[in-house]
């Protein structure tokens, strides 16, 4: 991992010196990160238009509303304009031609847009899909579209790793694991009719716990995902996994996907050290024994538990060539690596060719959480949890702690 940085500090506008943050962030040389939007709420993932208009997708309705618009009227490069509508909750959203899509935990919604890109009836969305899987455990439906007119929605998994009893020490995986049917992979529907439910959608991949981060690759026409690794290693099986290793692993993961692929949960997961597909013990495993030959294997693989929250394709030309077509990932950050510190809460950078990586991950932003070490996420002050390029070729940031957004630009020429 590269970690040669430039200390950049925040730049604020006098209207956000009220806000409770300290933080700094750490940056490769050349680049800089200015604060462009505060307090917006608990901003999960992010979506910016031509234009530069930007939309927020809130975790918690604010105001009664789950979506913010903001407008940047006087260009001195922070939002000041505000809109806010949609009353669901959600994660996904994202711009495609002259739409604005976004999901609840269990729907799809789509809003017209006009030439500049405001919603024309921001109270009358149409609803593209409905009754997906929502039981409160990995409920949010991350969403992104290709270039012919589809969408694609994670279903991520009510469950750990598809017990009798979900995170019960003891209690036996189920072989066939019954929830696959309507929930851990990435479900394809089209983007233009209505009301759709799982009958009108595909499958498109399975074996996935939980993708919080996708993005479509228009370099290879290909869709791509990362997925959080399961839990409860050491605490179930302490017999066969000490505590460093219950940190460790398994492997958080990035795969580039096919129409029919599965990744193997709940039966395996990745372990990193081994780099093979370790079948689950609730399965029968024992930390050595293999699985699901069947199964696909990441591109690359990241330390277990750090929450890998959105992905974005770098397109622009801002940023130096060896960014174009690189991956960005945003690491939400881990809960669950005690006896360790938490880890993550930063973003990170995969240099990739025709869809495939050519070296190994880096960090390139860091610094979010505040201070070096901590033992719970609640210490962190901020949490990266979505990405979109901005129409220069700047990088922008959200954080679903205090609801800032970043701009990171490349000044260096």
């Amino acid at each position: 991992m590269k970690k040669t940085y430039l200390l950049c500090l925040v730049i604020l506008s006098p209207f956000f010196l009220f806000a409770q943050s300290t933080v700094s962030l750490q940056l490769p040389a050349g680049f800089s990160a200015q604060a462009v939007a505060l307090n917006q709420g608990r901003v999960r993932h992010i979506a910016i238009a031509p234009n530069g208009t930007l939309y927020l997708k809130l975790e918690r309705l604010r105001n009664g509303a789950g979506i913010v618009r903001l407008r940047d009227l006087d260009q001195d490069g922070v939002y000041e304009d505000s809109l806010l509508f949609g009353n669901y909750i959600g994660t996904g959203i994202s711009i495609k031609g002259n739409f604005l899509y976004a999901s609840s935990n269990n729907a799809i919604f789509r809003y017209s847009l006009d030439a500049t890109y405001e919603p024309i009836q921001p109270e009358k969305p149409e609803r593209i899909v409905y009754g997906l899987v929502d039981k409160g455990q990995h409920a949010s439906k991350s969403i992104t579209l290709d270039n012919a007119g589809n969408i694609y929605v994670n279903i991520g998994a009510p469950s750990n790793i598809c017990q009798v009893e979900d995170r019960k020490a003891g209690s036996p995986g189920r072989m066939p694991c019954p929830i696959l049917d309507s929930a851990g992979g990435i479900w394809k529907f089209s983007s233009s009719v209505l009301d759709q439910t799982y009958g009108q959608g595909t499958r498109y991949a399975t074996g996935l716990r939980n993708v919080v981060g996708l993005d479509w690759n228009s370099e290879v026409d290909d869709l791509y995902v990362t997925v959080h690794g399961r839990d409860l290693l050491f605490q179930h099986f302490p017999q066969l996994y000490d505590a460093r290793a219950g940190a460790e692993l398994p492997a958080e993961t990035f795969y580039r996907l096919k129409k029919g692929q599965d990744a193997g949960w709940p039966y395996v997961y990745w372990d990193q050290f081994k780099k093979k597909k370790i079948l689950s013990p609730e399965f029968g495993g024992d930390g050595v024994k293999e699985g699901a030959p069947q199964a696909i294997e990441p591109l690359i693989d990241f330390p277990g538990h750090l929450a890998p929250n959105a992905l974005l394709f770098y397109t622009g030309s801002q940023f130096p060539k060896r960014y174009k077509n690189g991956a960005f990932i945003a690491f939400h950050g881990s809960w669950n690596r005690n006896p360790e510190f938490q880890e993550g809460f930063y973003i990170v950078f995969v240099p990739m060719k025709n869809g495939i990586p050519t070296g190994e991950w880096e960090i390139f932003a860091d610094g979010f959480k505040g201070k070096d070490k901590i033992m719970s996420p609640r210490e962190a002050q901020h949490r990266p949890c979505g990405l979109a390029q901005a129409p220069d070729g700047s990088l922008l940031v959200s954080d679903d702690v205090r609801g800032w957004v970043w701009k990171i630009k490349y000044l260096q020429k």
